[in-house]
């Protein structure tokens, strides 16, 4: 018998050994909703058809799946339900070159032009009479930094990608190479690096340096460097028609009365995933809340998937991702992603989408916060109420989860 003991540890032991560092944990359910309590109301009138709040604090997490992900066919919303997440894909070009500045493959105070010939000369407009502008040739260089934090002086999107056509949006119009020629030719905003327009073009622009660098399309490398070593199965440009038929629909929000389906909106087009449907690292990636979560999770961890798998150096994280590479003199911004100006332990950097959806870390604290919805705009009484009920839960003391995930804490 104990030697049968014996041989049970043992095996115990080397099961424990092969899992990959991070794999083994794992986040404990809250017992306690705060989200639930105060969105439930507004779900049950329905102005708020469903959403997915998820806060995560020292390995505990509440998870709250609330209401529909399709409100007239009755289908709960789930972790699993396909969404577009919209400007959050930003976040994800931003991880693309600080993978590459880690690598020593780029500087983010190269030259645009380094990669990218076309952008040698630009203009600026300058003045406008008589609606004939003045432009001038642009005195500052461009670097690789200035298109990545909105600084560079690009429209938000080119005139390829209007929206009041078939085809059109911030998916549509062109492949991310052509893009950033069109851009090239156009004149700019402002001088670069002097002011802050928010940008699609810009981001793109830095997607086109990602291909030109490792001759690969972007989006082929954001999936080997990124979405494949995370596990994130369900993230892509082009959703599946299964995924179409699962994905969380698009509402109206009205003051005081229920929602109303939406069939689209200009911006992203249907069906979603034909020929006309272009990646973009603007905007456009498809997604899931499970699959949001390993994101964002890696870089609440400095770099490290939850199944234990390094995407980024630590340094890399802290440097470039987590604090502002903007001038000092202008609001916070990262690489794709909102950024604190200084870093300190009460500093959140992470991204928003168009549609409603948002998520943050807090490095320092191991702390996250995410919000799903697919809102084509109007109001939102329950934003207050959902950022005090973070509030409550990050202010729970969870304790060291080294030591509260193996006790099976889950309060």
């Amino acid at each position: 018998m104990k030697r049968i003991l014996q041989s049970l540890v043992l095996l115990l032991a080397l099961f424990a050994m092969s899992v990959p560092a991070g794999a083994q944990k794992k986040a404990i359910d809250s017992k306690t909703h705060y989200a639930r309590e105060v969105l439930q109301p507004y779900v049950d009138s329905g102005q708020l058809p469903g959403a997915i709040s998820i806060f995560y604090k020292d390995g505990v997490q509440e998870t709250c799946c609330i209401g529909y992900a399709d409100v007239a066919a009755g289908r709960r919303i789930s972790l699993k339900n396909s969404y577009m997440q919209c400007s959050q894909t930003k976040g994800f070009c931003g991880v693309t070159i600080a993978k590459l500045v880690e690598e020593g493959k780029l500087s983010l105070d190269d030259p645009v032009s380094k990669y990218l010939p076309e952008f040698k000369e630009l203009w600026v407009r300058v003045d406008k009479n008589d609606s004939v502008w003045t432009m001038q040739k642009a005195r500052n260089v461009l670097t690789v930094r200035m298109v990545m934090n909105h600084t560079g002086g690009f429209p938000f999107e080119i005139s390829a990608k209007r929206q009041d056509v078939r085809g059109g949006g911030w998916s549509g119009g062109a492949p991310i190479r052509q893009v950033a020629s069109i851009a090239a030719a156009a004149p700019l905003r402002f001088e670069p690096g002097t002011a802050i327009r928010y940008s699609n073009t810009g981001i793109d622009i830095g997607a086109a340096i990602v291909e030109t660098i490792t001759g690969m399309k972007w989006e082929e490398y954001l999936k080997k460097e990124v979405l494949d070593p995370l596990g994130m199965k369900s993230t892509w440009f082009w959703p599946t028609d299964k995924q179409i038929r699962n994905k969380i629909e698009l509402y109206q929000y009205n003051e005081n009365a229920p929602a109303e389906w939406r069939e689209e909106m200009g911006n992203q087009q249907r069906p979603y995933n034909d020929s006309h449907v272009f990646a973009s690292a603007g905007a456009g990636l498809w997604t899931t809340a499970e699959d949001q979560l390993k994101f964002y999770k890696m870089l609440m961890n400095l770099g490290v998937g939850d199944n234990g798998v390094r995407i980024l150096k630590e340094e890399t994280v802290k440097n470039l991702l987590a604090v502002s590479t903007r001038p000092a003199d202008m609001e916070g911004y990262s690489l794709g992603l909102t950024a604190p100006k200084v870093d300190s332990e009460d500093a959140w950097f992470g991204h928003g989408g168009a549609w409603g959806t948002s998520c943050s870390v807090n490095w320092h604290k191991k702390q996250l916060r995410m919000w799903v919805v697919q809102r084509a705009g109007g109001p939102q009484p329950w934003r207050d109420e959902v950022k005090k009920a973070a509030e409550k839960f990050f202010a729970q003391p969870f304790g060291k989860s080294g030591v509260d995930e193996y006790t099976g804490r889950t309060e």
